[in-house]
Formats: structure tokens, C-alpha cells, sequence
């Protein structure tokens, strides 16, 4: 969430740069602004109190010793009147508290200022592109055929077991889905990343600390009875390693990277999006995670878009990265490049990462702080990324990469995955 100091310095600011978010900040930050004003009214009045309590225990001390029992009851009177202030002044401060951070809950993170304007996902911008696109016949059929025609993926049986969106991987399909898990793993390891073997679900903490709570709790997997969610992505539980963790300085950054299952409900998807693997409930993905300090939060980013581009390169997918706008921008993010892949049978674009700096958005709500060289305390910035998603990617593959003989597997994965076909 916003910090104060942020609100505090330029509300206005904050409010146009909600804003680009096609957010109207304005009644919550001013409300936020007033409320903020109010409490360290009542926390002046406080300290106030406290000074003149130890004071007045003082003279008490040096009546009782004079003797001057009298005004020294006078002044114990007065002490349970200002301890009995303090109590309400107490109770008022945890109600303002409570109301500020319940109001800073419901505002986005501001967007950095290199965000585009726009409404939507139209007004994205598309900022690199890359790879050859596939030279595929009229005939050239779209992933769900070929797992059909192959016997690779299974849609019915998931739907059978399960329901929609929780397709069943078979034989080569499902060694072809762990070749490209434990190569993203590696590639990650290569590029320094601690790797992480983390809870598939999360209490609602986890949940509040990176922003999915009380945003996305309708796309989310709630065990009522537990009171626990399902995670939606491997970046909830690797980043809340660090909730309520002061890190020393020099033990910056932090770059962890972890495979798991995540769960979406993926409410409101329909038609083509939803065919075969182009959106799924459950789905594996290797996600990387850093905690900077804000300085090099930005220089980290870049490295994190490096990093995911690398990997498409060495898979011969052909990509595009968009950077996205204001209105496309997530609720938490500072700022957010997606990257997609051609699917050459189905003729579009498929998204299969997101990069994004969460600047101190996640880290306020967190608590995640390091101690600097002023010895200070200061919020980290955090960042994540999907490196990658495997849904869209065996997608692209599957259709990319299809020829009269079968599908030919990349050779990067063939050391993985013991084949260089699926025939």
C-alpha cells in the first residue's frame, strides 16, 4: 500500500498519477490526508500526557518526601485523569489507525511515470520484438488437435476428473511439460537465482502482504474452512519469506525463483480464451521474485526482462514485449512488461509473463524492510516475474513446431525430455 510520507509530501501528485490508473483517488487520499492530521493530533496529545506523567511522578516523590501528603493525593488525581485520557486517546488513535490503513487498502500502487496512458489493453505499447515467425501450411493445426491427435494432453479427462481448466498431460506431453519446468529451474540457477520449494497455499496474511487480498479475492481458491487460498502464483509465498523481516544492508538483493501449481478461477473468461491451454485453472509455472533496495530496483527489472527474453530466444518462440498502460496496469504494480508469444495455428498472440516493480507498494504492506548505512530502517522494493508460464508456451511450441513427421521438440529441452519428437 501507499506509504504516508508519499500521500503526505504531494497528494495531488498521488491523485493525477491514480489517475493514469483510471482511478479516482481523490475523496480516499484527502481522506487519508485529514485522517493522518487528526492522529498526529492525538499522538502530540499523548506525548504530551506522557511527559507530564513522568513529571508529576516525579513531584509526587518529592512531596511524599516533604511531607505534603495532601498535594501529593492532589497530584495522584491528577495522574489517574491523564492516564484515563490516555486511554481514550489510545482508543481513538488504534480506531484512526485501523480506518487509514482499511481506506490505503482499497488505493492501487501509483504507476511509475513510465507508464503509458490508456484505458485499456488496446492502448498497450509494444516495445521489442523478436524471433522468426513460424512459416506454417493452411493445414496447420491449433494445439488442442495436436494433443488429440498425438495423445498428449488430455482435455475430457481433466474435465472428467475435475472440470474445465484442469487438462490431464500424458506420456510425452507430460515429459515435455517437466523438460520445460526443469529448464527454466536451471536457466534461473544459472542466473543466480536461490531456488525455493514453496506451500501451495497461503493464510490470508500472505495474501494481504502482496496485494491479491482484498483485490483478487473472486479469482482466488478459498478453503473456508481452513481460512486458506490457494496460491495464484509462486510470487505470493517466496515474497512473504520477507514479511516482517528487517535484511541487513549488504545482504541485498535478494533473487529467489520457484516452481509450483497455481490456481485461478479465471471468472469471466470465455470463447476462444478459453480453448484447450490458453487459460486453465490450474496451470505450472516457475515465477522469479527479487527484494532491492529502491536504487537498484530499476537496473533489476531490466535484468529480470533480459532473463525472460533470453529464455524465448533459446525455446525459438517468436515474441513481443508490451509495455503495458495505466488502465492494463495491475492493481499493485508500479509498472508492468508482458510478454507474449505467436501461437502460428491459432494466428495471435499469447501472454506468458508479466515483469513488474512493485517499488514499496508490497513492501509497506509486508513490513519487508532493510537496515541502511545511516543505520536507519528503509522499505525494500520488490519484483517478480513469470519465467515463464508453461500453458502458452507448450501451446506456441505444440503449433509452432509442428511438421508432416510430428512435432519437433526445441533442442535446447531434447536432454530433458529424451526425445526430439512427438510422433
Amino acid at each position: 500500500m501507499l506509504t504516508l510520507q508519499l500521500i503526505n509530501e504531494n497528494p495531488e501528485e498521488v491523485i493525477k498519477r491514480l489517475a493514469v490508473k483510471q482511478f479516482d483517488g481523490r475523496e480516499p487520499i484527502m481522506r487519508v490526508v485529514e485522517l493522518d492530521k487528526q492522529r498526529k493530533q492525538m499522538q502530540k496529545q499523548r506525548d504530551d500526557n506522557a511527559a507530564e506523567l513522568n513529571k508529576m511522578a516525579a513531584q509526587i516523590g518529592a512531596l511524599m518526601k516533604q511531607g505534603k501528603k495532601e498535594e501529593a493525593e492532589d497530584a495522584k488525581q491528577k495522574v489517574g485523569a491523564l492516564k484515563t485520557d490516555n486511554k481514550e486517546i489510545d482508543n481513538k488513535l488504534s480506531a484512526i489507525e485501523g480506518e487509514i490503513r482499511e481506506v490505503l487498502l482499497s488505493v492501487p500502487n501509483v504507476p511509475y511515470k513510465g507508464v503509458p496512458e490508456g484505458k485499456t489493453a488496446e492502448d498497450n505499447v509494444v516495445e521489442k520484438v523478436g524471433g522468426n515467425m513460424p512459416n506454417l501450411g493452411a493445414d496447420a493445426l491449433p494445439h488442442w488437435e495436436l494433443a488429440k491427435k498425438y495423445n498428449i494432453i488430455d482435455f475430457d479427462l481433466g474435465v472428467k476428473i475435475t472440470g474445465a481448466g484442469f487438462p490431464v498431460y500424458i506420456g510425452k506431453g507430460a515429459r515435455l511439460q517437466r523438460a520445460l519446468i526443469q529448464f527454466f529451474l536451471d536457466e534461473a540457477n544459472k542466473a543466480g537465482y536461490t531456488e525455493i520449494q514453496p506451500p501451495y497455499v497461503v493464510n490470508e496474511a500472505s495474501g494481504l502482504g502482496t496485494g491479491q487480498l482484498p483485490d483478487k479475492e473472486g479469482q482466488m481458491y478459498h478453503c473456508e474452512v481452513d481460512d486458506f487460498y490457494l496460491i495464484p502464483t509462486a510470487e505470493v509465498p517466496v515474497t512473504n519469506i520477507y514479511r516482517d523481516v528487517i535484511l541487513p544492508g549488504d545482504s541485498l538483493p535478494k533473487k529467489n525463483c520457484a516452481y509450483s501449481a497455481c490456481f485461478r478461477r479465471e471468472a469471466g473468461s470465455y470463447g476462444k480464451d478459453v480453448r484447450g491451454l490458453n487459460r486453465l485453472h490450474q496451470f505450472d509455472k516457475v515465477e522469479i521474485v527479487r527484494i532491492e533496495k529502491p536504487e537498484n530496483s530499476y537496473t533489476a527489472l531490466e535484468e529480470m526482462k533480459d532473463h525472460v527474453q533470453g529464455l524465448l530466444d533459446k525455446l525459438g518462440l517468436p515474441w513481443h514485449i508490451l509495455r503495458l498502460c495505466g488502465g492494463d496496469t495491475s492493481f499493485t504494480s508500479a509498472i508492468t512488461f508482458d510478454f507474449e508469444v505467436w501461437s502460428g495455428a491459432q494466428e495471435r498472440w499469447l501472454e506468458v509473463s508479466s515483469v513488474s516493480n512493485f517499488e514499496t507498494y508490497q513492501a509497506n504492506r509486508l513490513k519487508c524492510r532493510y537496515r541502511g548505512d545511516d543505520k536507519k530502517t528503509h522499505l525494500c522494493h520488490t519484483l517478480n516475474g513469470s519465467a515463464l508460464a508453461l500453458p502458452r508456451i507448450m501451446a506456441a511450441l505444440l503449433e509452432n513446431n509442428q511438421t508432416p513427421e510430428g512435432i519437433k521438440v526445441p533442442e535446447v529441452l531434447q536432454k530433458y525430455t529424451g526425445f526430439d519428437i512427438i510422433d
